[in-house]
């Protein structure tokens, strides 16, 4: 009986101990590359936590919108180079850089963060797996040839270098089939790192004729490996986030995490943008409420159609007040001329009527009127596309919410249609972006359509740099882009690179 009570007594119980004490250890990054197959264990921020997922978000979500505008390999590449520097820079150990270790564990922590937010739903894993991979095959093309071998070397994969003996035995084939000129300077055969592996592993290789074949065994020079390398990386990836998804309930009791990776995969869907008043400032704009009919040809699809629907109707429901006062308040508009706004707006009523029913709502949006915490934080942001998308679906009646999600497609044509956008192509392109339920894509698309010349001019003059172009994912950043391009002319460039507005 006391054996027995002895062995009960070192049980453990899963149900009560739902995690195991992390055990420290220095992590080192000798590589530029990861294939993520370490966990991290140190401490980080929950303020790190979350900046470093969403600017790594920033990145996928961007490199996911270069797929689907079916860009090129090297356009992908010189679009997203400003914006790796900006939000994920990770530099080669050639560089020196005083900040590798910081940029490396960045790197090393956003990716195990996103992975527990999109491990939940085969869906989310799915499309993890492959803007993860087009981000590491757009790195792994980037890296220094050494150093990309030397990682290589690390991941243990189960290819046979081939010996120095056997590349000078077939140095005619090799050459011949790689396409080695022998010219002096040129690269040659004994130079290049060569592996061997069943031909089965690499049939794209094969079908493009980039490797020699002999004895079943295909020989694959060092700049050939990324299909190898990639194949790897898929099927590590894939497997790590199902384990993943089992481990996923273990964290529901954590109250402080699970907000998180909430937020964080519903930014799947268009990442989250913090549009604040000192990012909306246009120098030399007039926003003002008797020029807010004029600017609306800037306004997102969504704004436009709350514009119009008040314009008809002389009324909007609270969401819709909601929505457009806090969009105005983004594009510069003060409380004072907001408030002259909505009174000849709603032109139906009395001043008193105003006044009781709408004045109060208004101030308490811009931080005038309500709680010390409201008025300290200068009242509510303007609505992000993902809170738009997310929260709020409009009714009967209703007017807000996003068009491109919330009409049903024959309805949303007509929309289009009427604002003057019969291209056959962007009315295509935006059905099947809504199918995909890709909805800031169908956005941009018709920005792009409509902006068409002053986008050409503002890359060819260098006028916006493509920073500046990234994808939009905030209503007030539309606008914004919008008034710039249609004003390039008063435009002048910043040392910076910012615009503004000349006087």
């Amino acid at each position: 009986m006391n054996r027995i009570d002895a062995k009960r007594r070192n049980v453990v119980d899963h149900r009560k101990k739902q995690f195991a004490e992390a055990t420290y250890q220095p992590q080192q990054y000798p590589h530029r590359l990861n294939f993520y197959t370490i966990p991290p264990t140190a401490d980080i921020t929950l303020e790190q936590f979350e900046q470093w997922a969403i600017d790594r978000l920033r990145i996928l979500a961007e490199l996911e919108a270069c797929s689907f505008r079916n860009k090129t390999p090297a356009e992908t590449a010189a679009h997203m180079e400003p914006l790796l520097k900006k939000y994920l820079p990770l530099d080669n150990n050639s560089s020196n850089h005083s900040q590798l270790f910081a940029q490396r564990q960045k790197d090393h922590y956003s990716h195990f963060i996103l992975r527990l937010a999109f491990s939940s739903t085969e869906d989310l894993r799915r499309r993890f797996t492959r803007v993860e991979s087009m981000l590491f095959r757009l790195r792994f093309q980037g890296d220094d040839m050494k150093e990309r071998n030397a990682f290589v070397r690390t991941l243990n994969l189960d290819w046979e270098p081939v010996s120095e003996e056997e590349k000078a035995e077939l140095a005619a084939e090799l050459a011949a089939t790689v396409g080695f000129s022998g010219k002096r300077g040129q690269p040659t055969v004994q130079d290049e790192e060569w592996s061997k592996v069943d031909w089965e592993r690499v049939p794209d290789l094969i079908e493009h004729r980039k490797v020699f074949v002999k004895k079943g065994k295909a020989y694959v020079p060092s700049r050939e490996q990324q299909s190898m390398v990639m194949t790897e990386f898929n099927a590590r990836l894939e497997k790590s986030l199902e384990l993943t998804a089992r481990a996923l309930p273990r964290l529901d009791e954590d109250d402080r995490l699970t907000p998180i990776l909430n937020h964080l995969s519903k930014n799947f869907i268009a990442p989250d943008s913090v549009y604040t008043n000192s990012s909306s400032a246009i120098e030399g704009a007039e926003i003002s409420a008797r020029n807010i009919d004029n600017l609306s040809q800037h306004f997102p699809m969504c704004m436009a159609h709350l514009h119009r629907t008040l314009r008809r109707d002389s009324k909007l429901r609270h969401f819709g007040r909601l929505q457009y006062t806090l969009f105005l308040k983004g594009i510069g508009l003060n409380l004072e001329e907001c408030l002259v706004f909505w009174r000849s707006s709603f032109n139906k009523m009395t001043d008193d009527e105003f006044n009781k029913g709408y004045r109060y709502n208004v101030r308490h949006v811009y931080g005038d009127v309500g709680g010390d915490s409201n008025r300290r934080s200068g009242g509510y942001s303007p609505y992000s596309c993902q809170k738009i998308l997310t929260e709020h679906a409009p009714g009967n009646g209703e007017a807000h919410g996003c068009p491109y999600r919330h009409f049903d497609e024959q309805n949303l044509m007509t929309l289009l249609e009427g604002v003057g956008i019969s291209d056959k192509g962007v009315l295509q392109g935006v059905r099947e972006d809504k199918q995909k339920q890709k909805f800031h894509m169908a956005c941009n698309r018709v920005f792009e359509y409509v902006h068409k010349n002053e986008l050409r001019r503002a890359k060819d003059e260098g006028i916006m740099t493509a920073a500046q172009l990234e994808t939009i994912v905030h209503p007030n950043e539309y606008f914004k882009r919008s008034y710039l391009l249609k004003n390039l002319g008063k435009m002048k460039k910043e040392g910076d690179g910012d615009v503004k507005m000349e006087g």
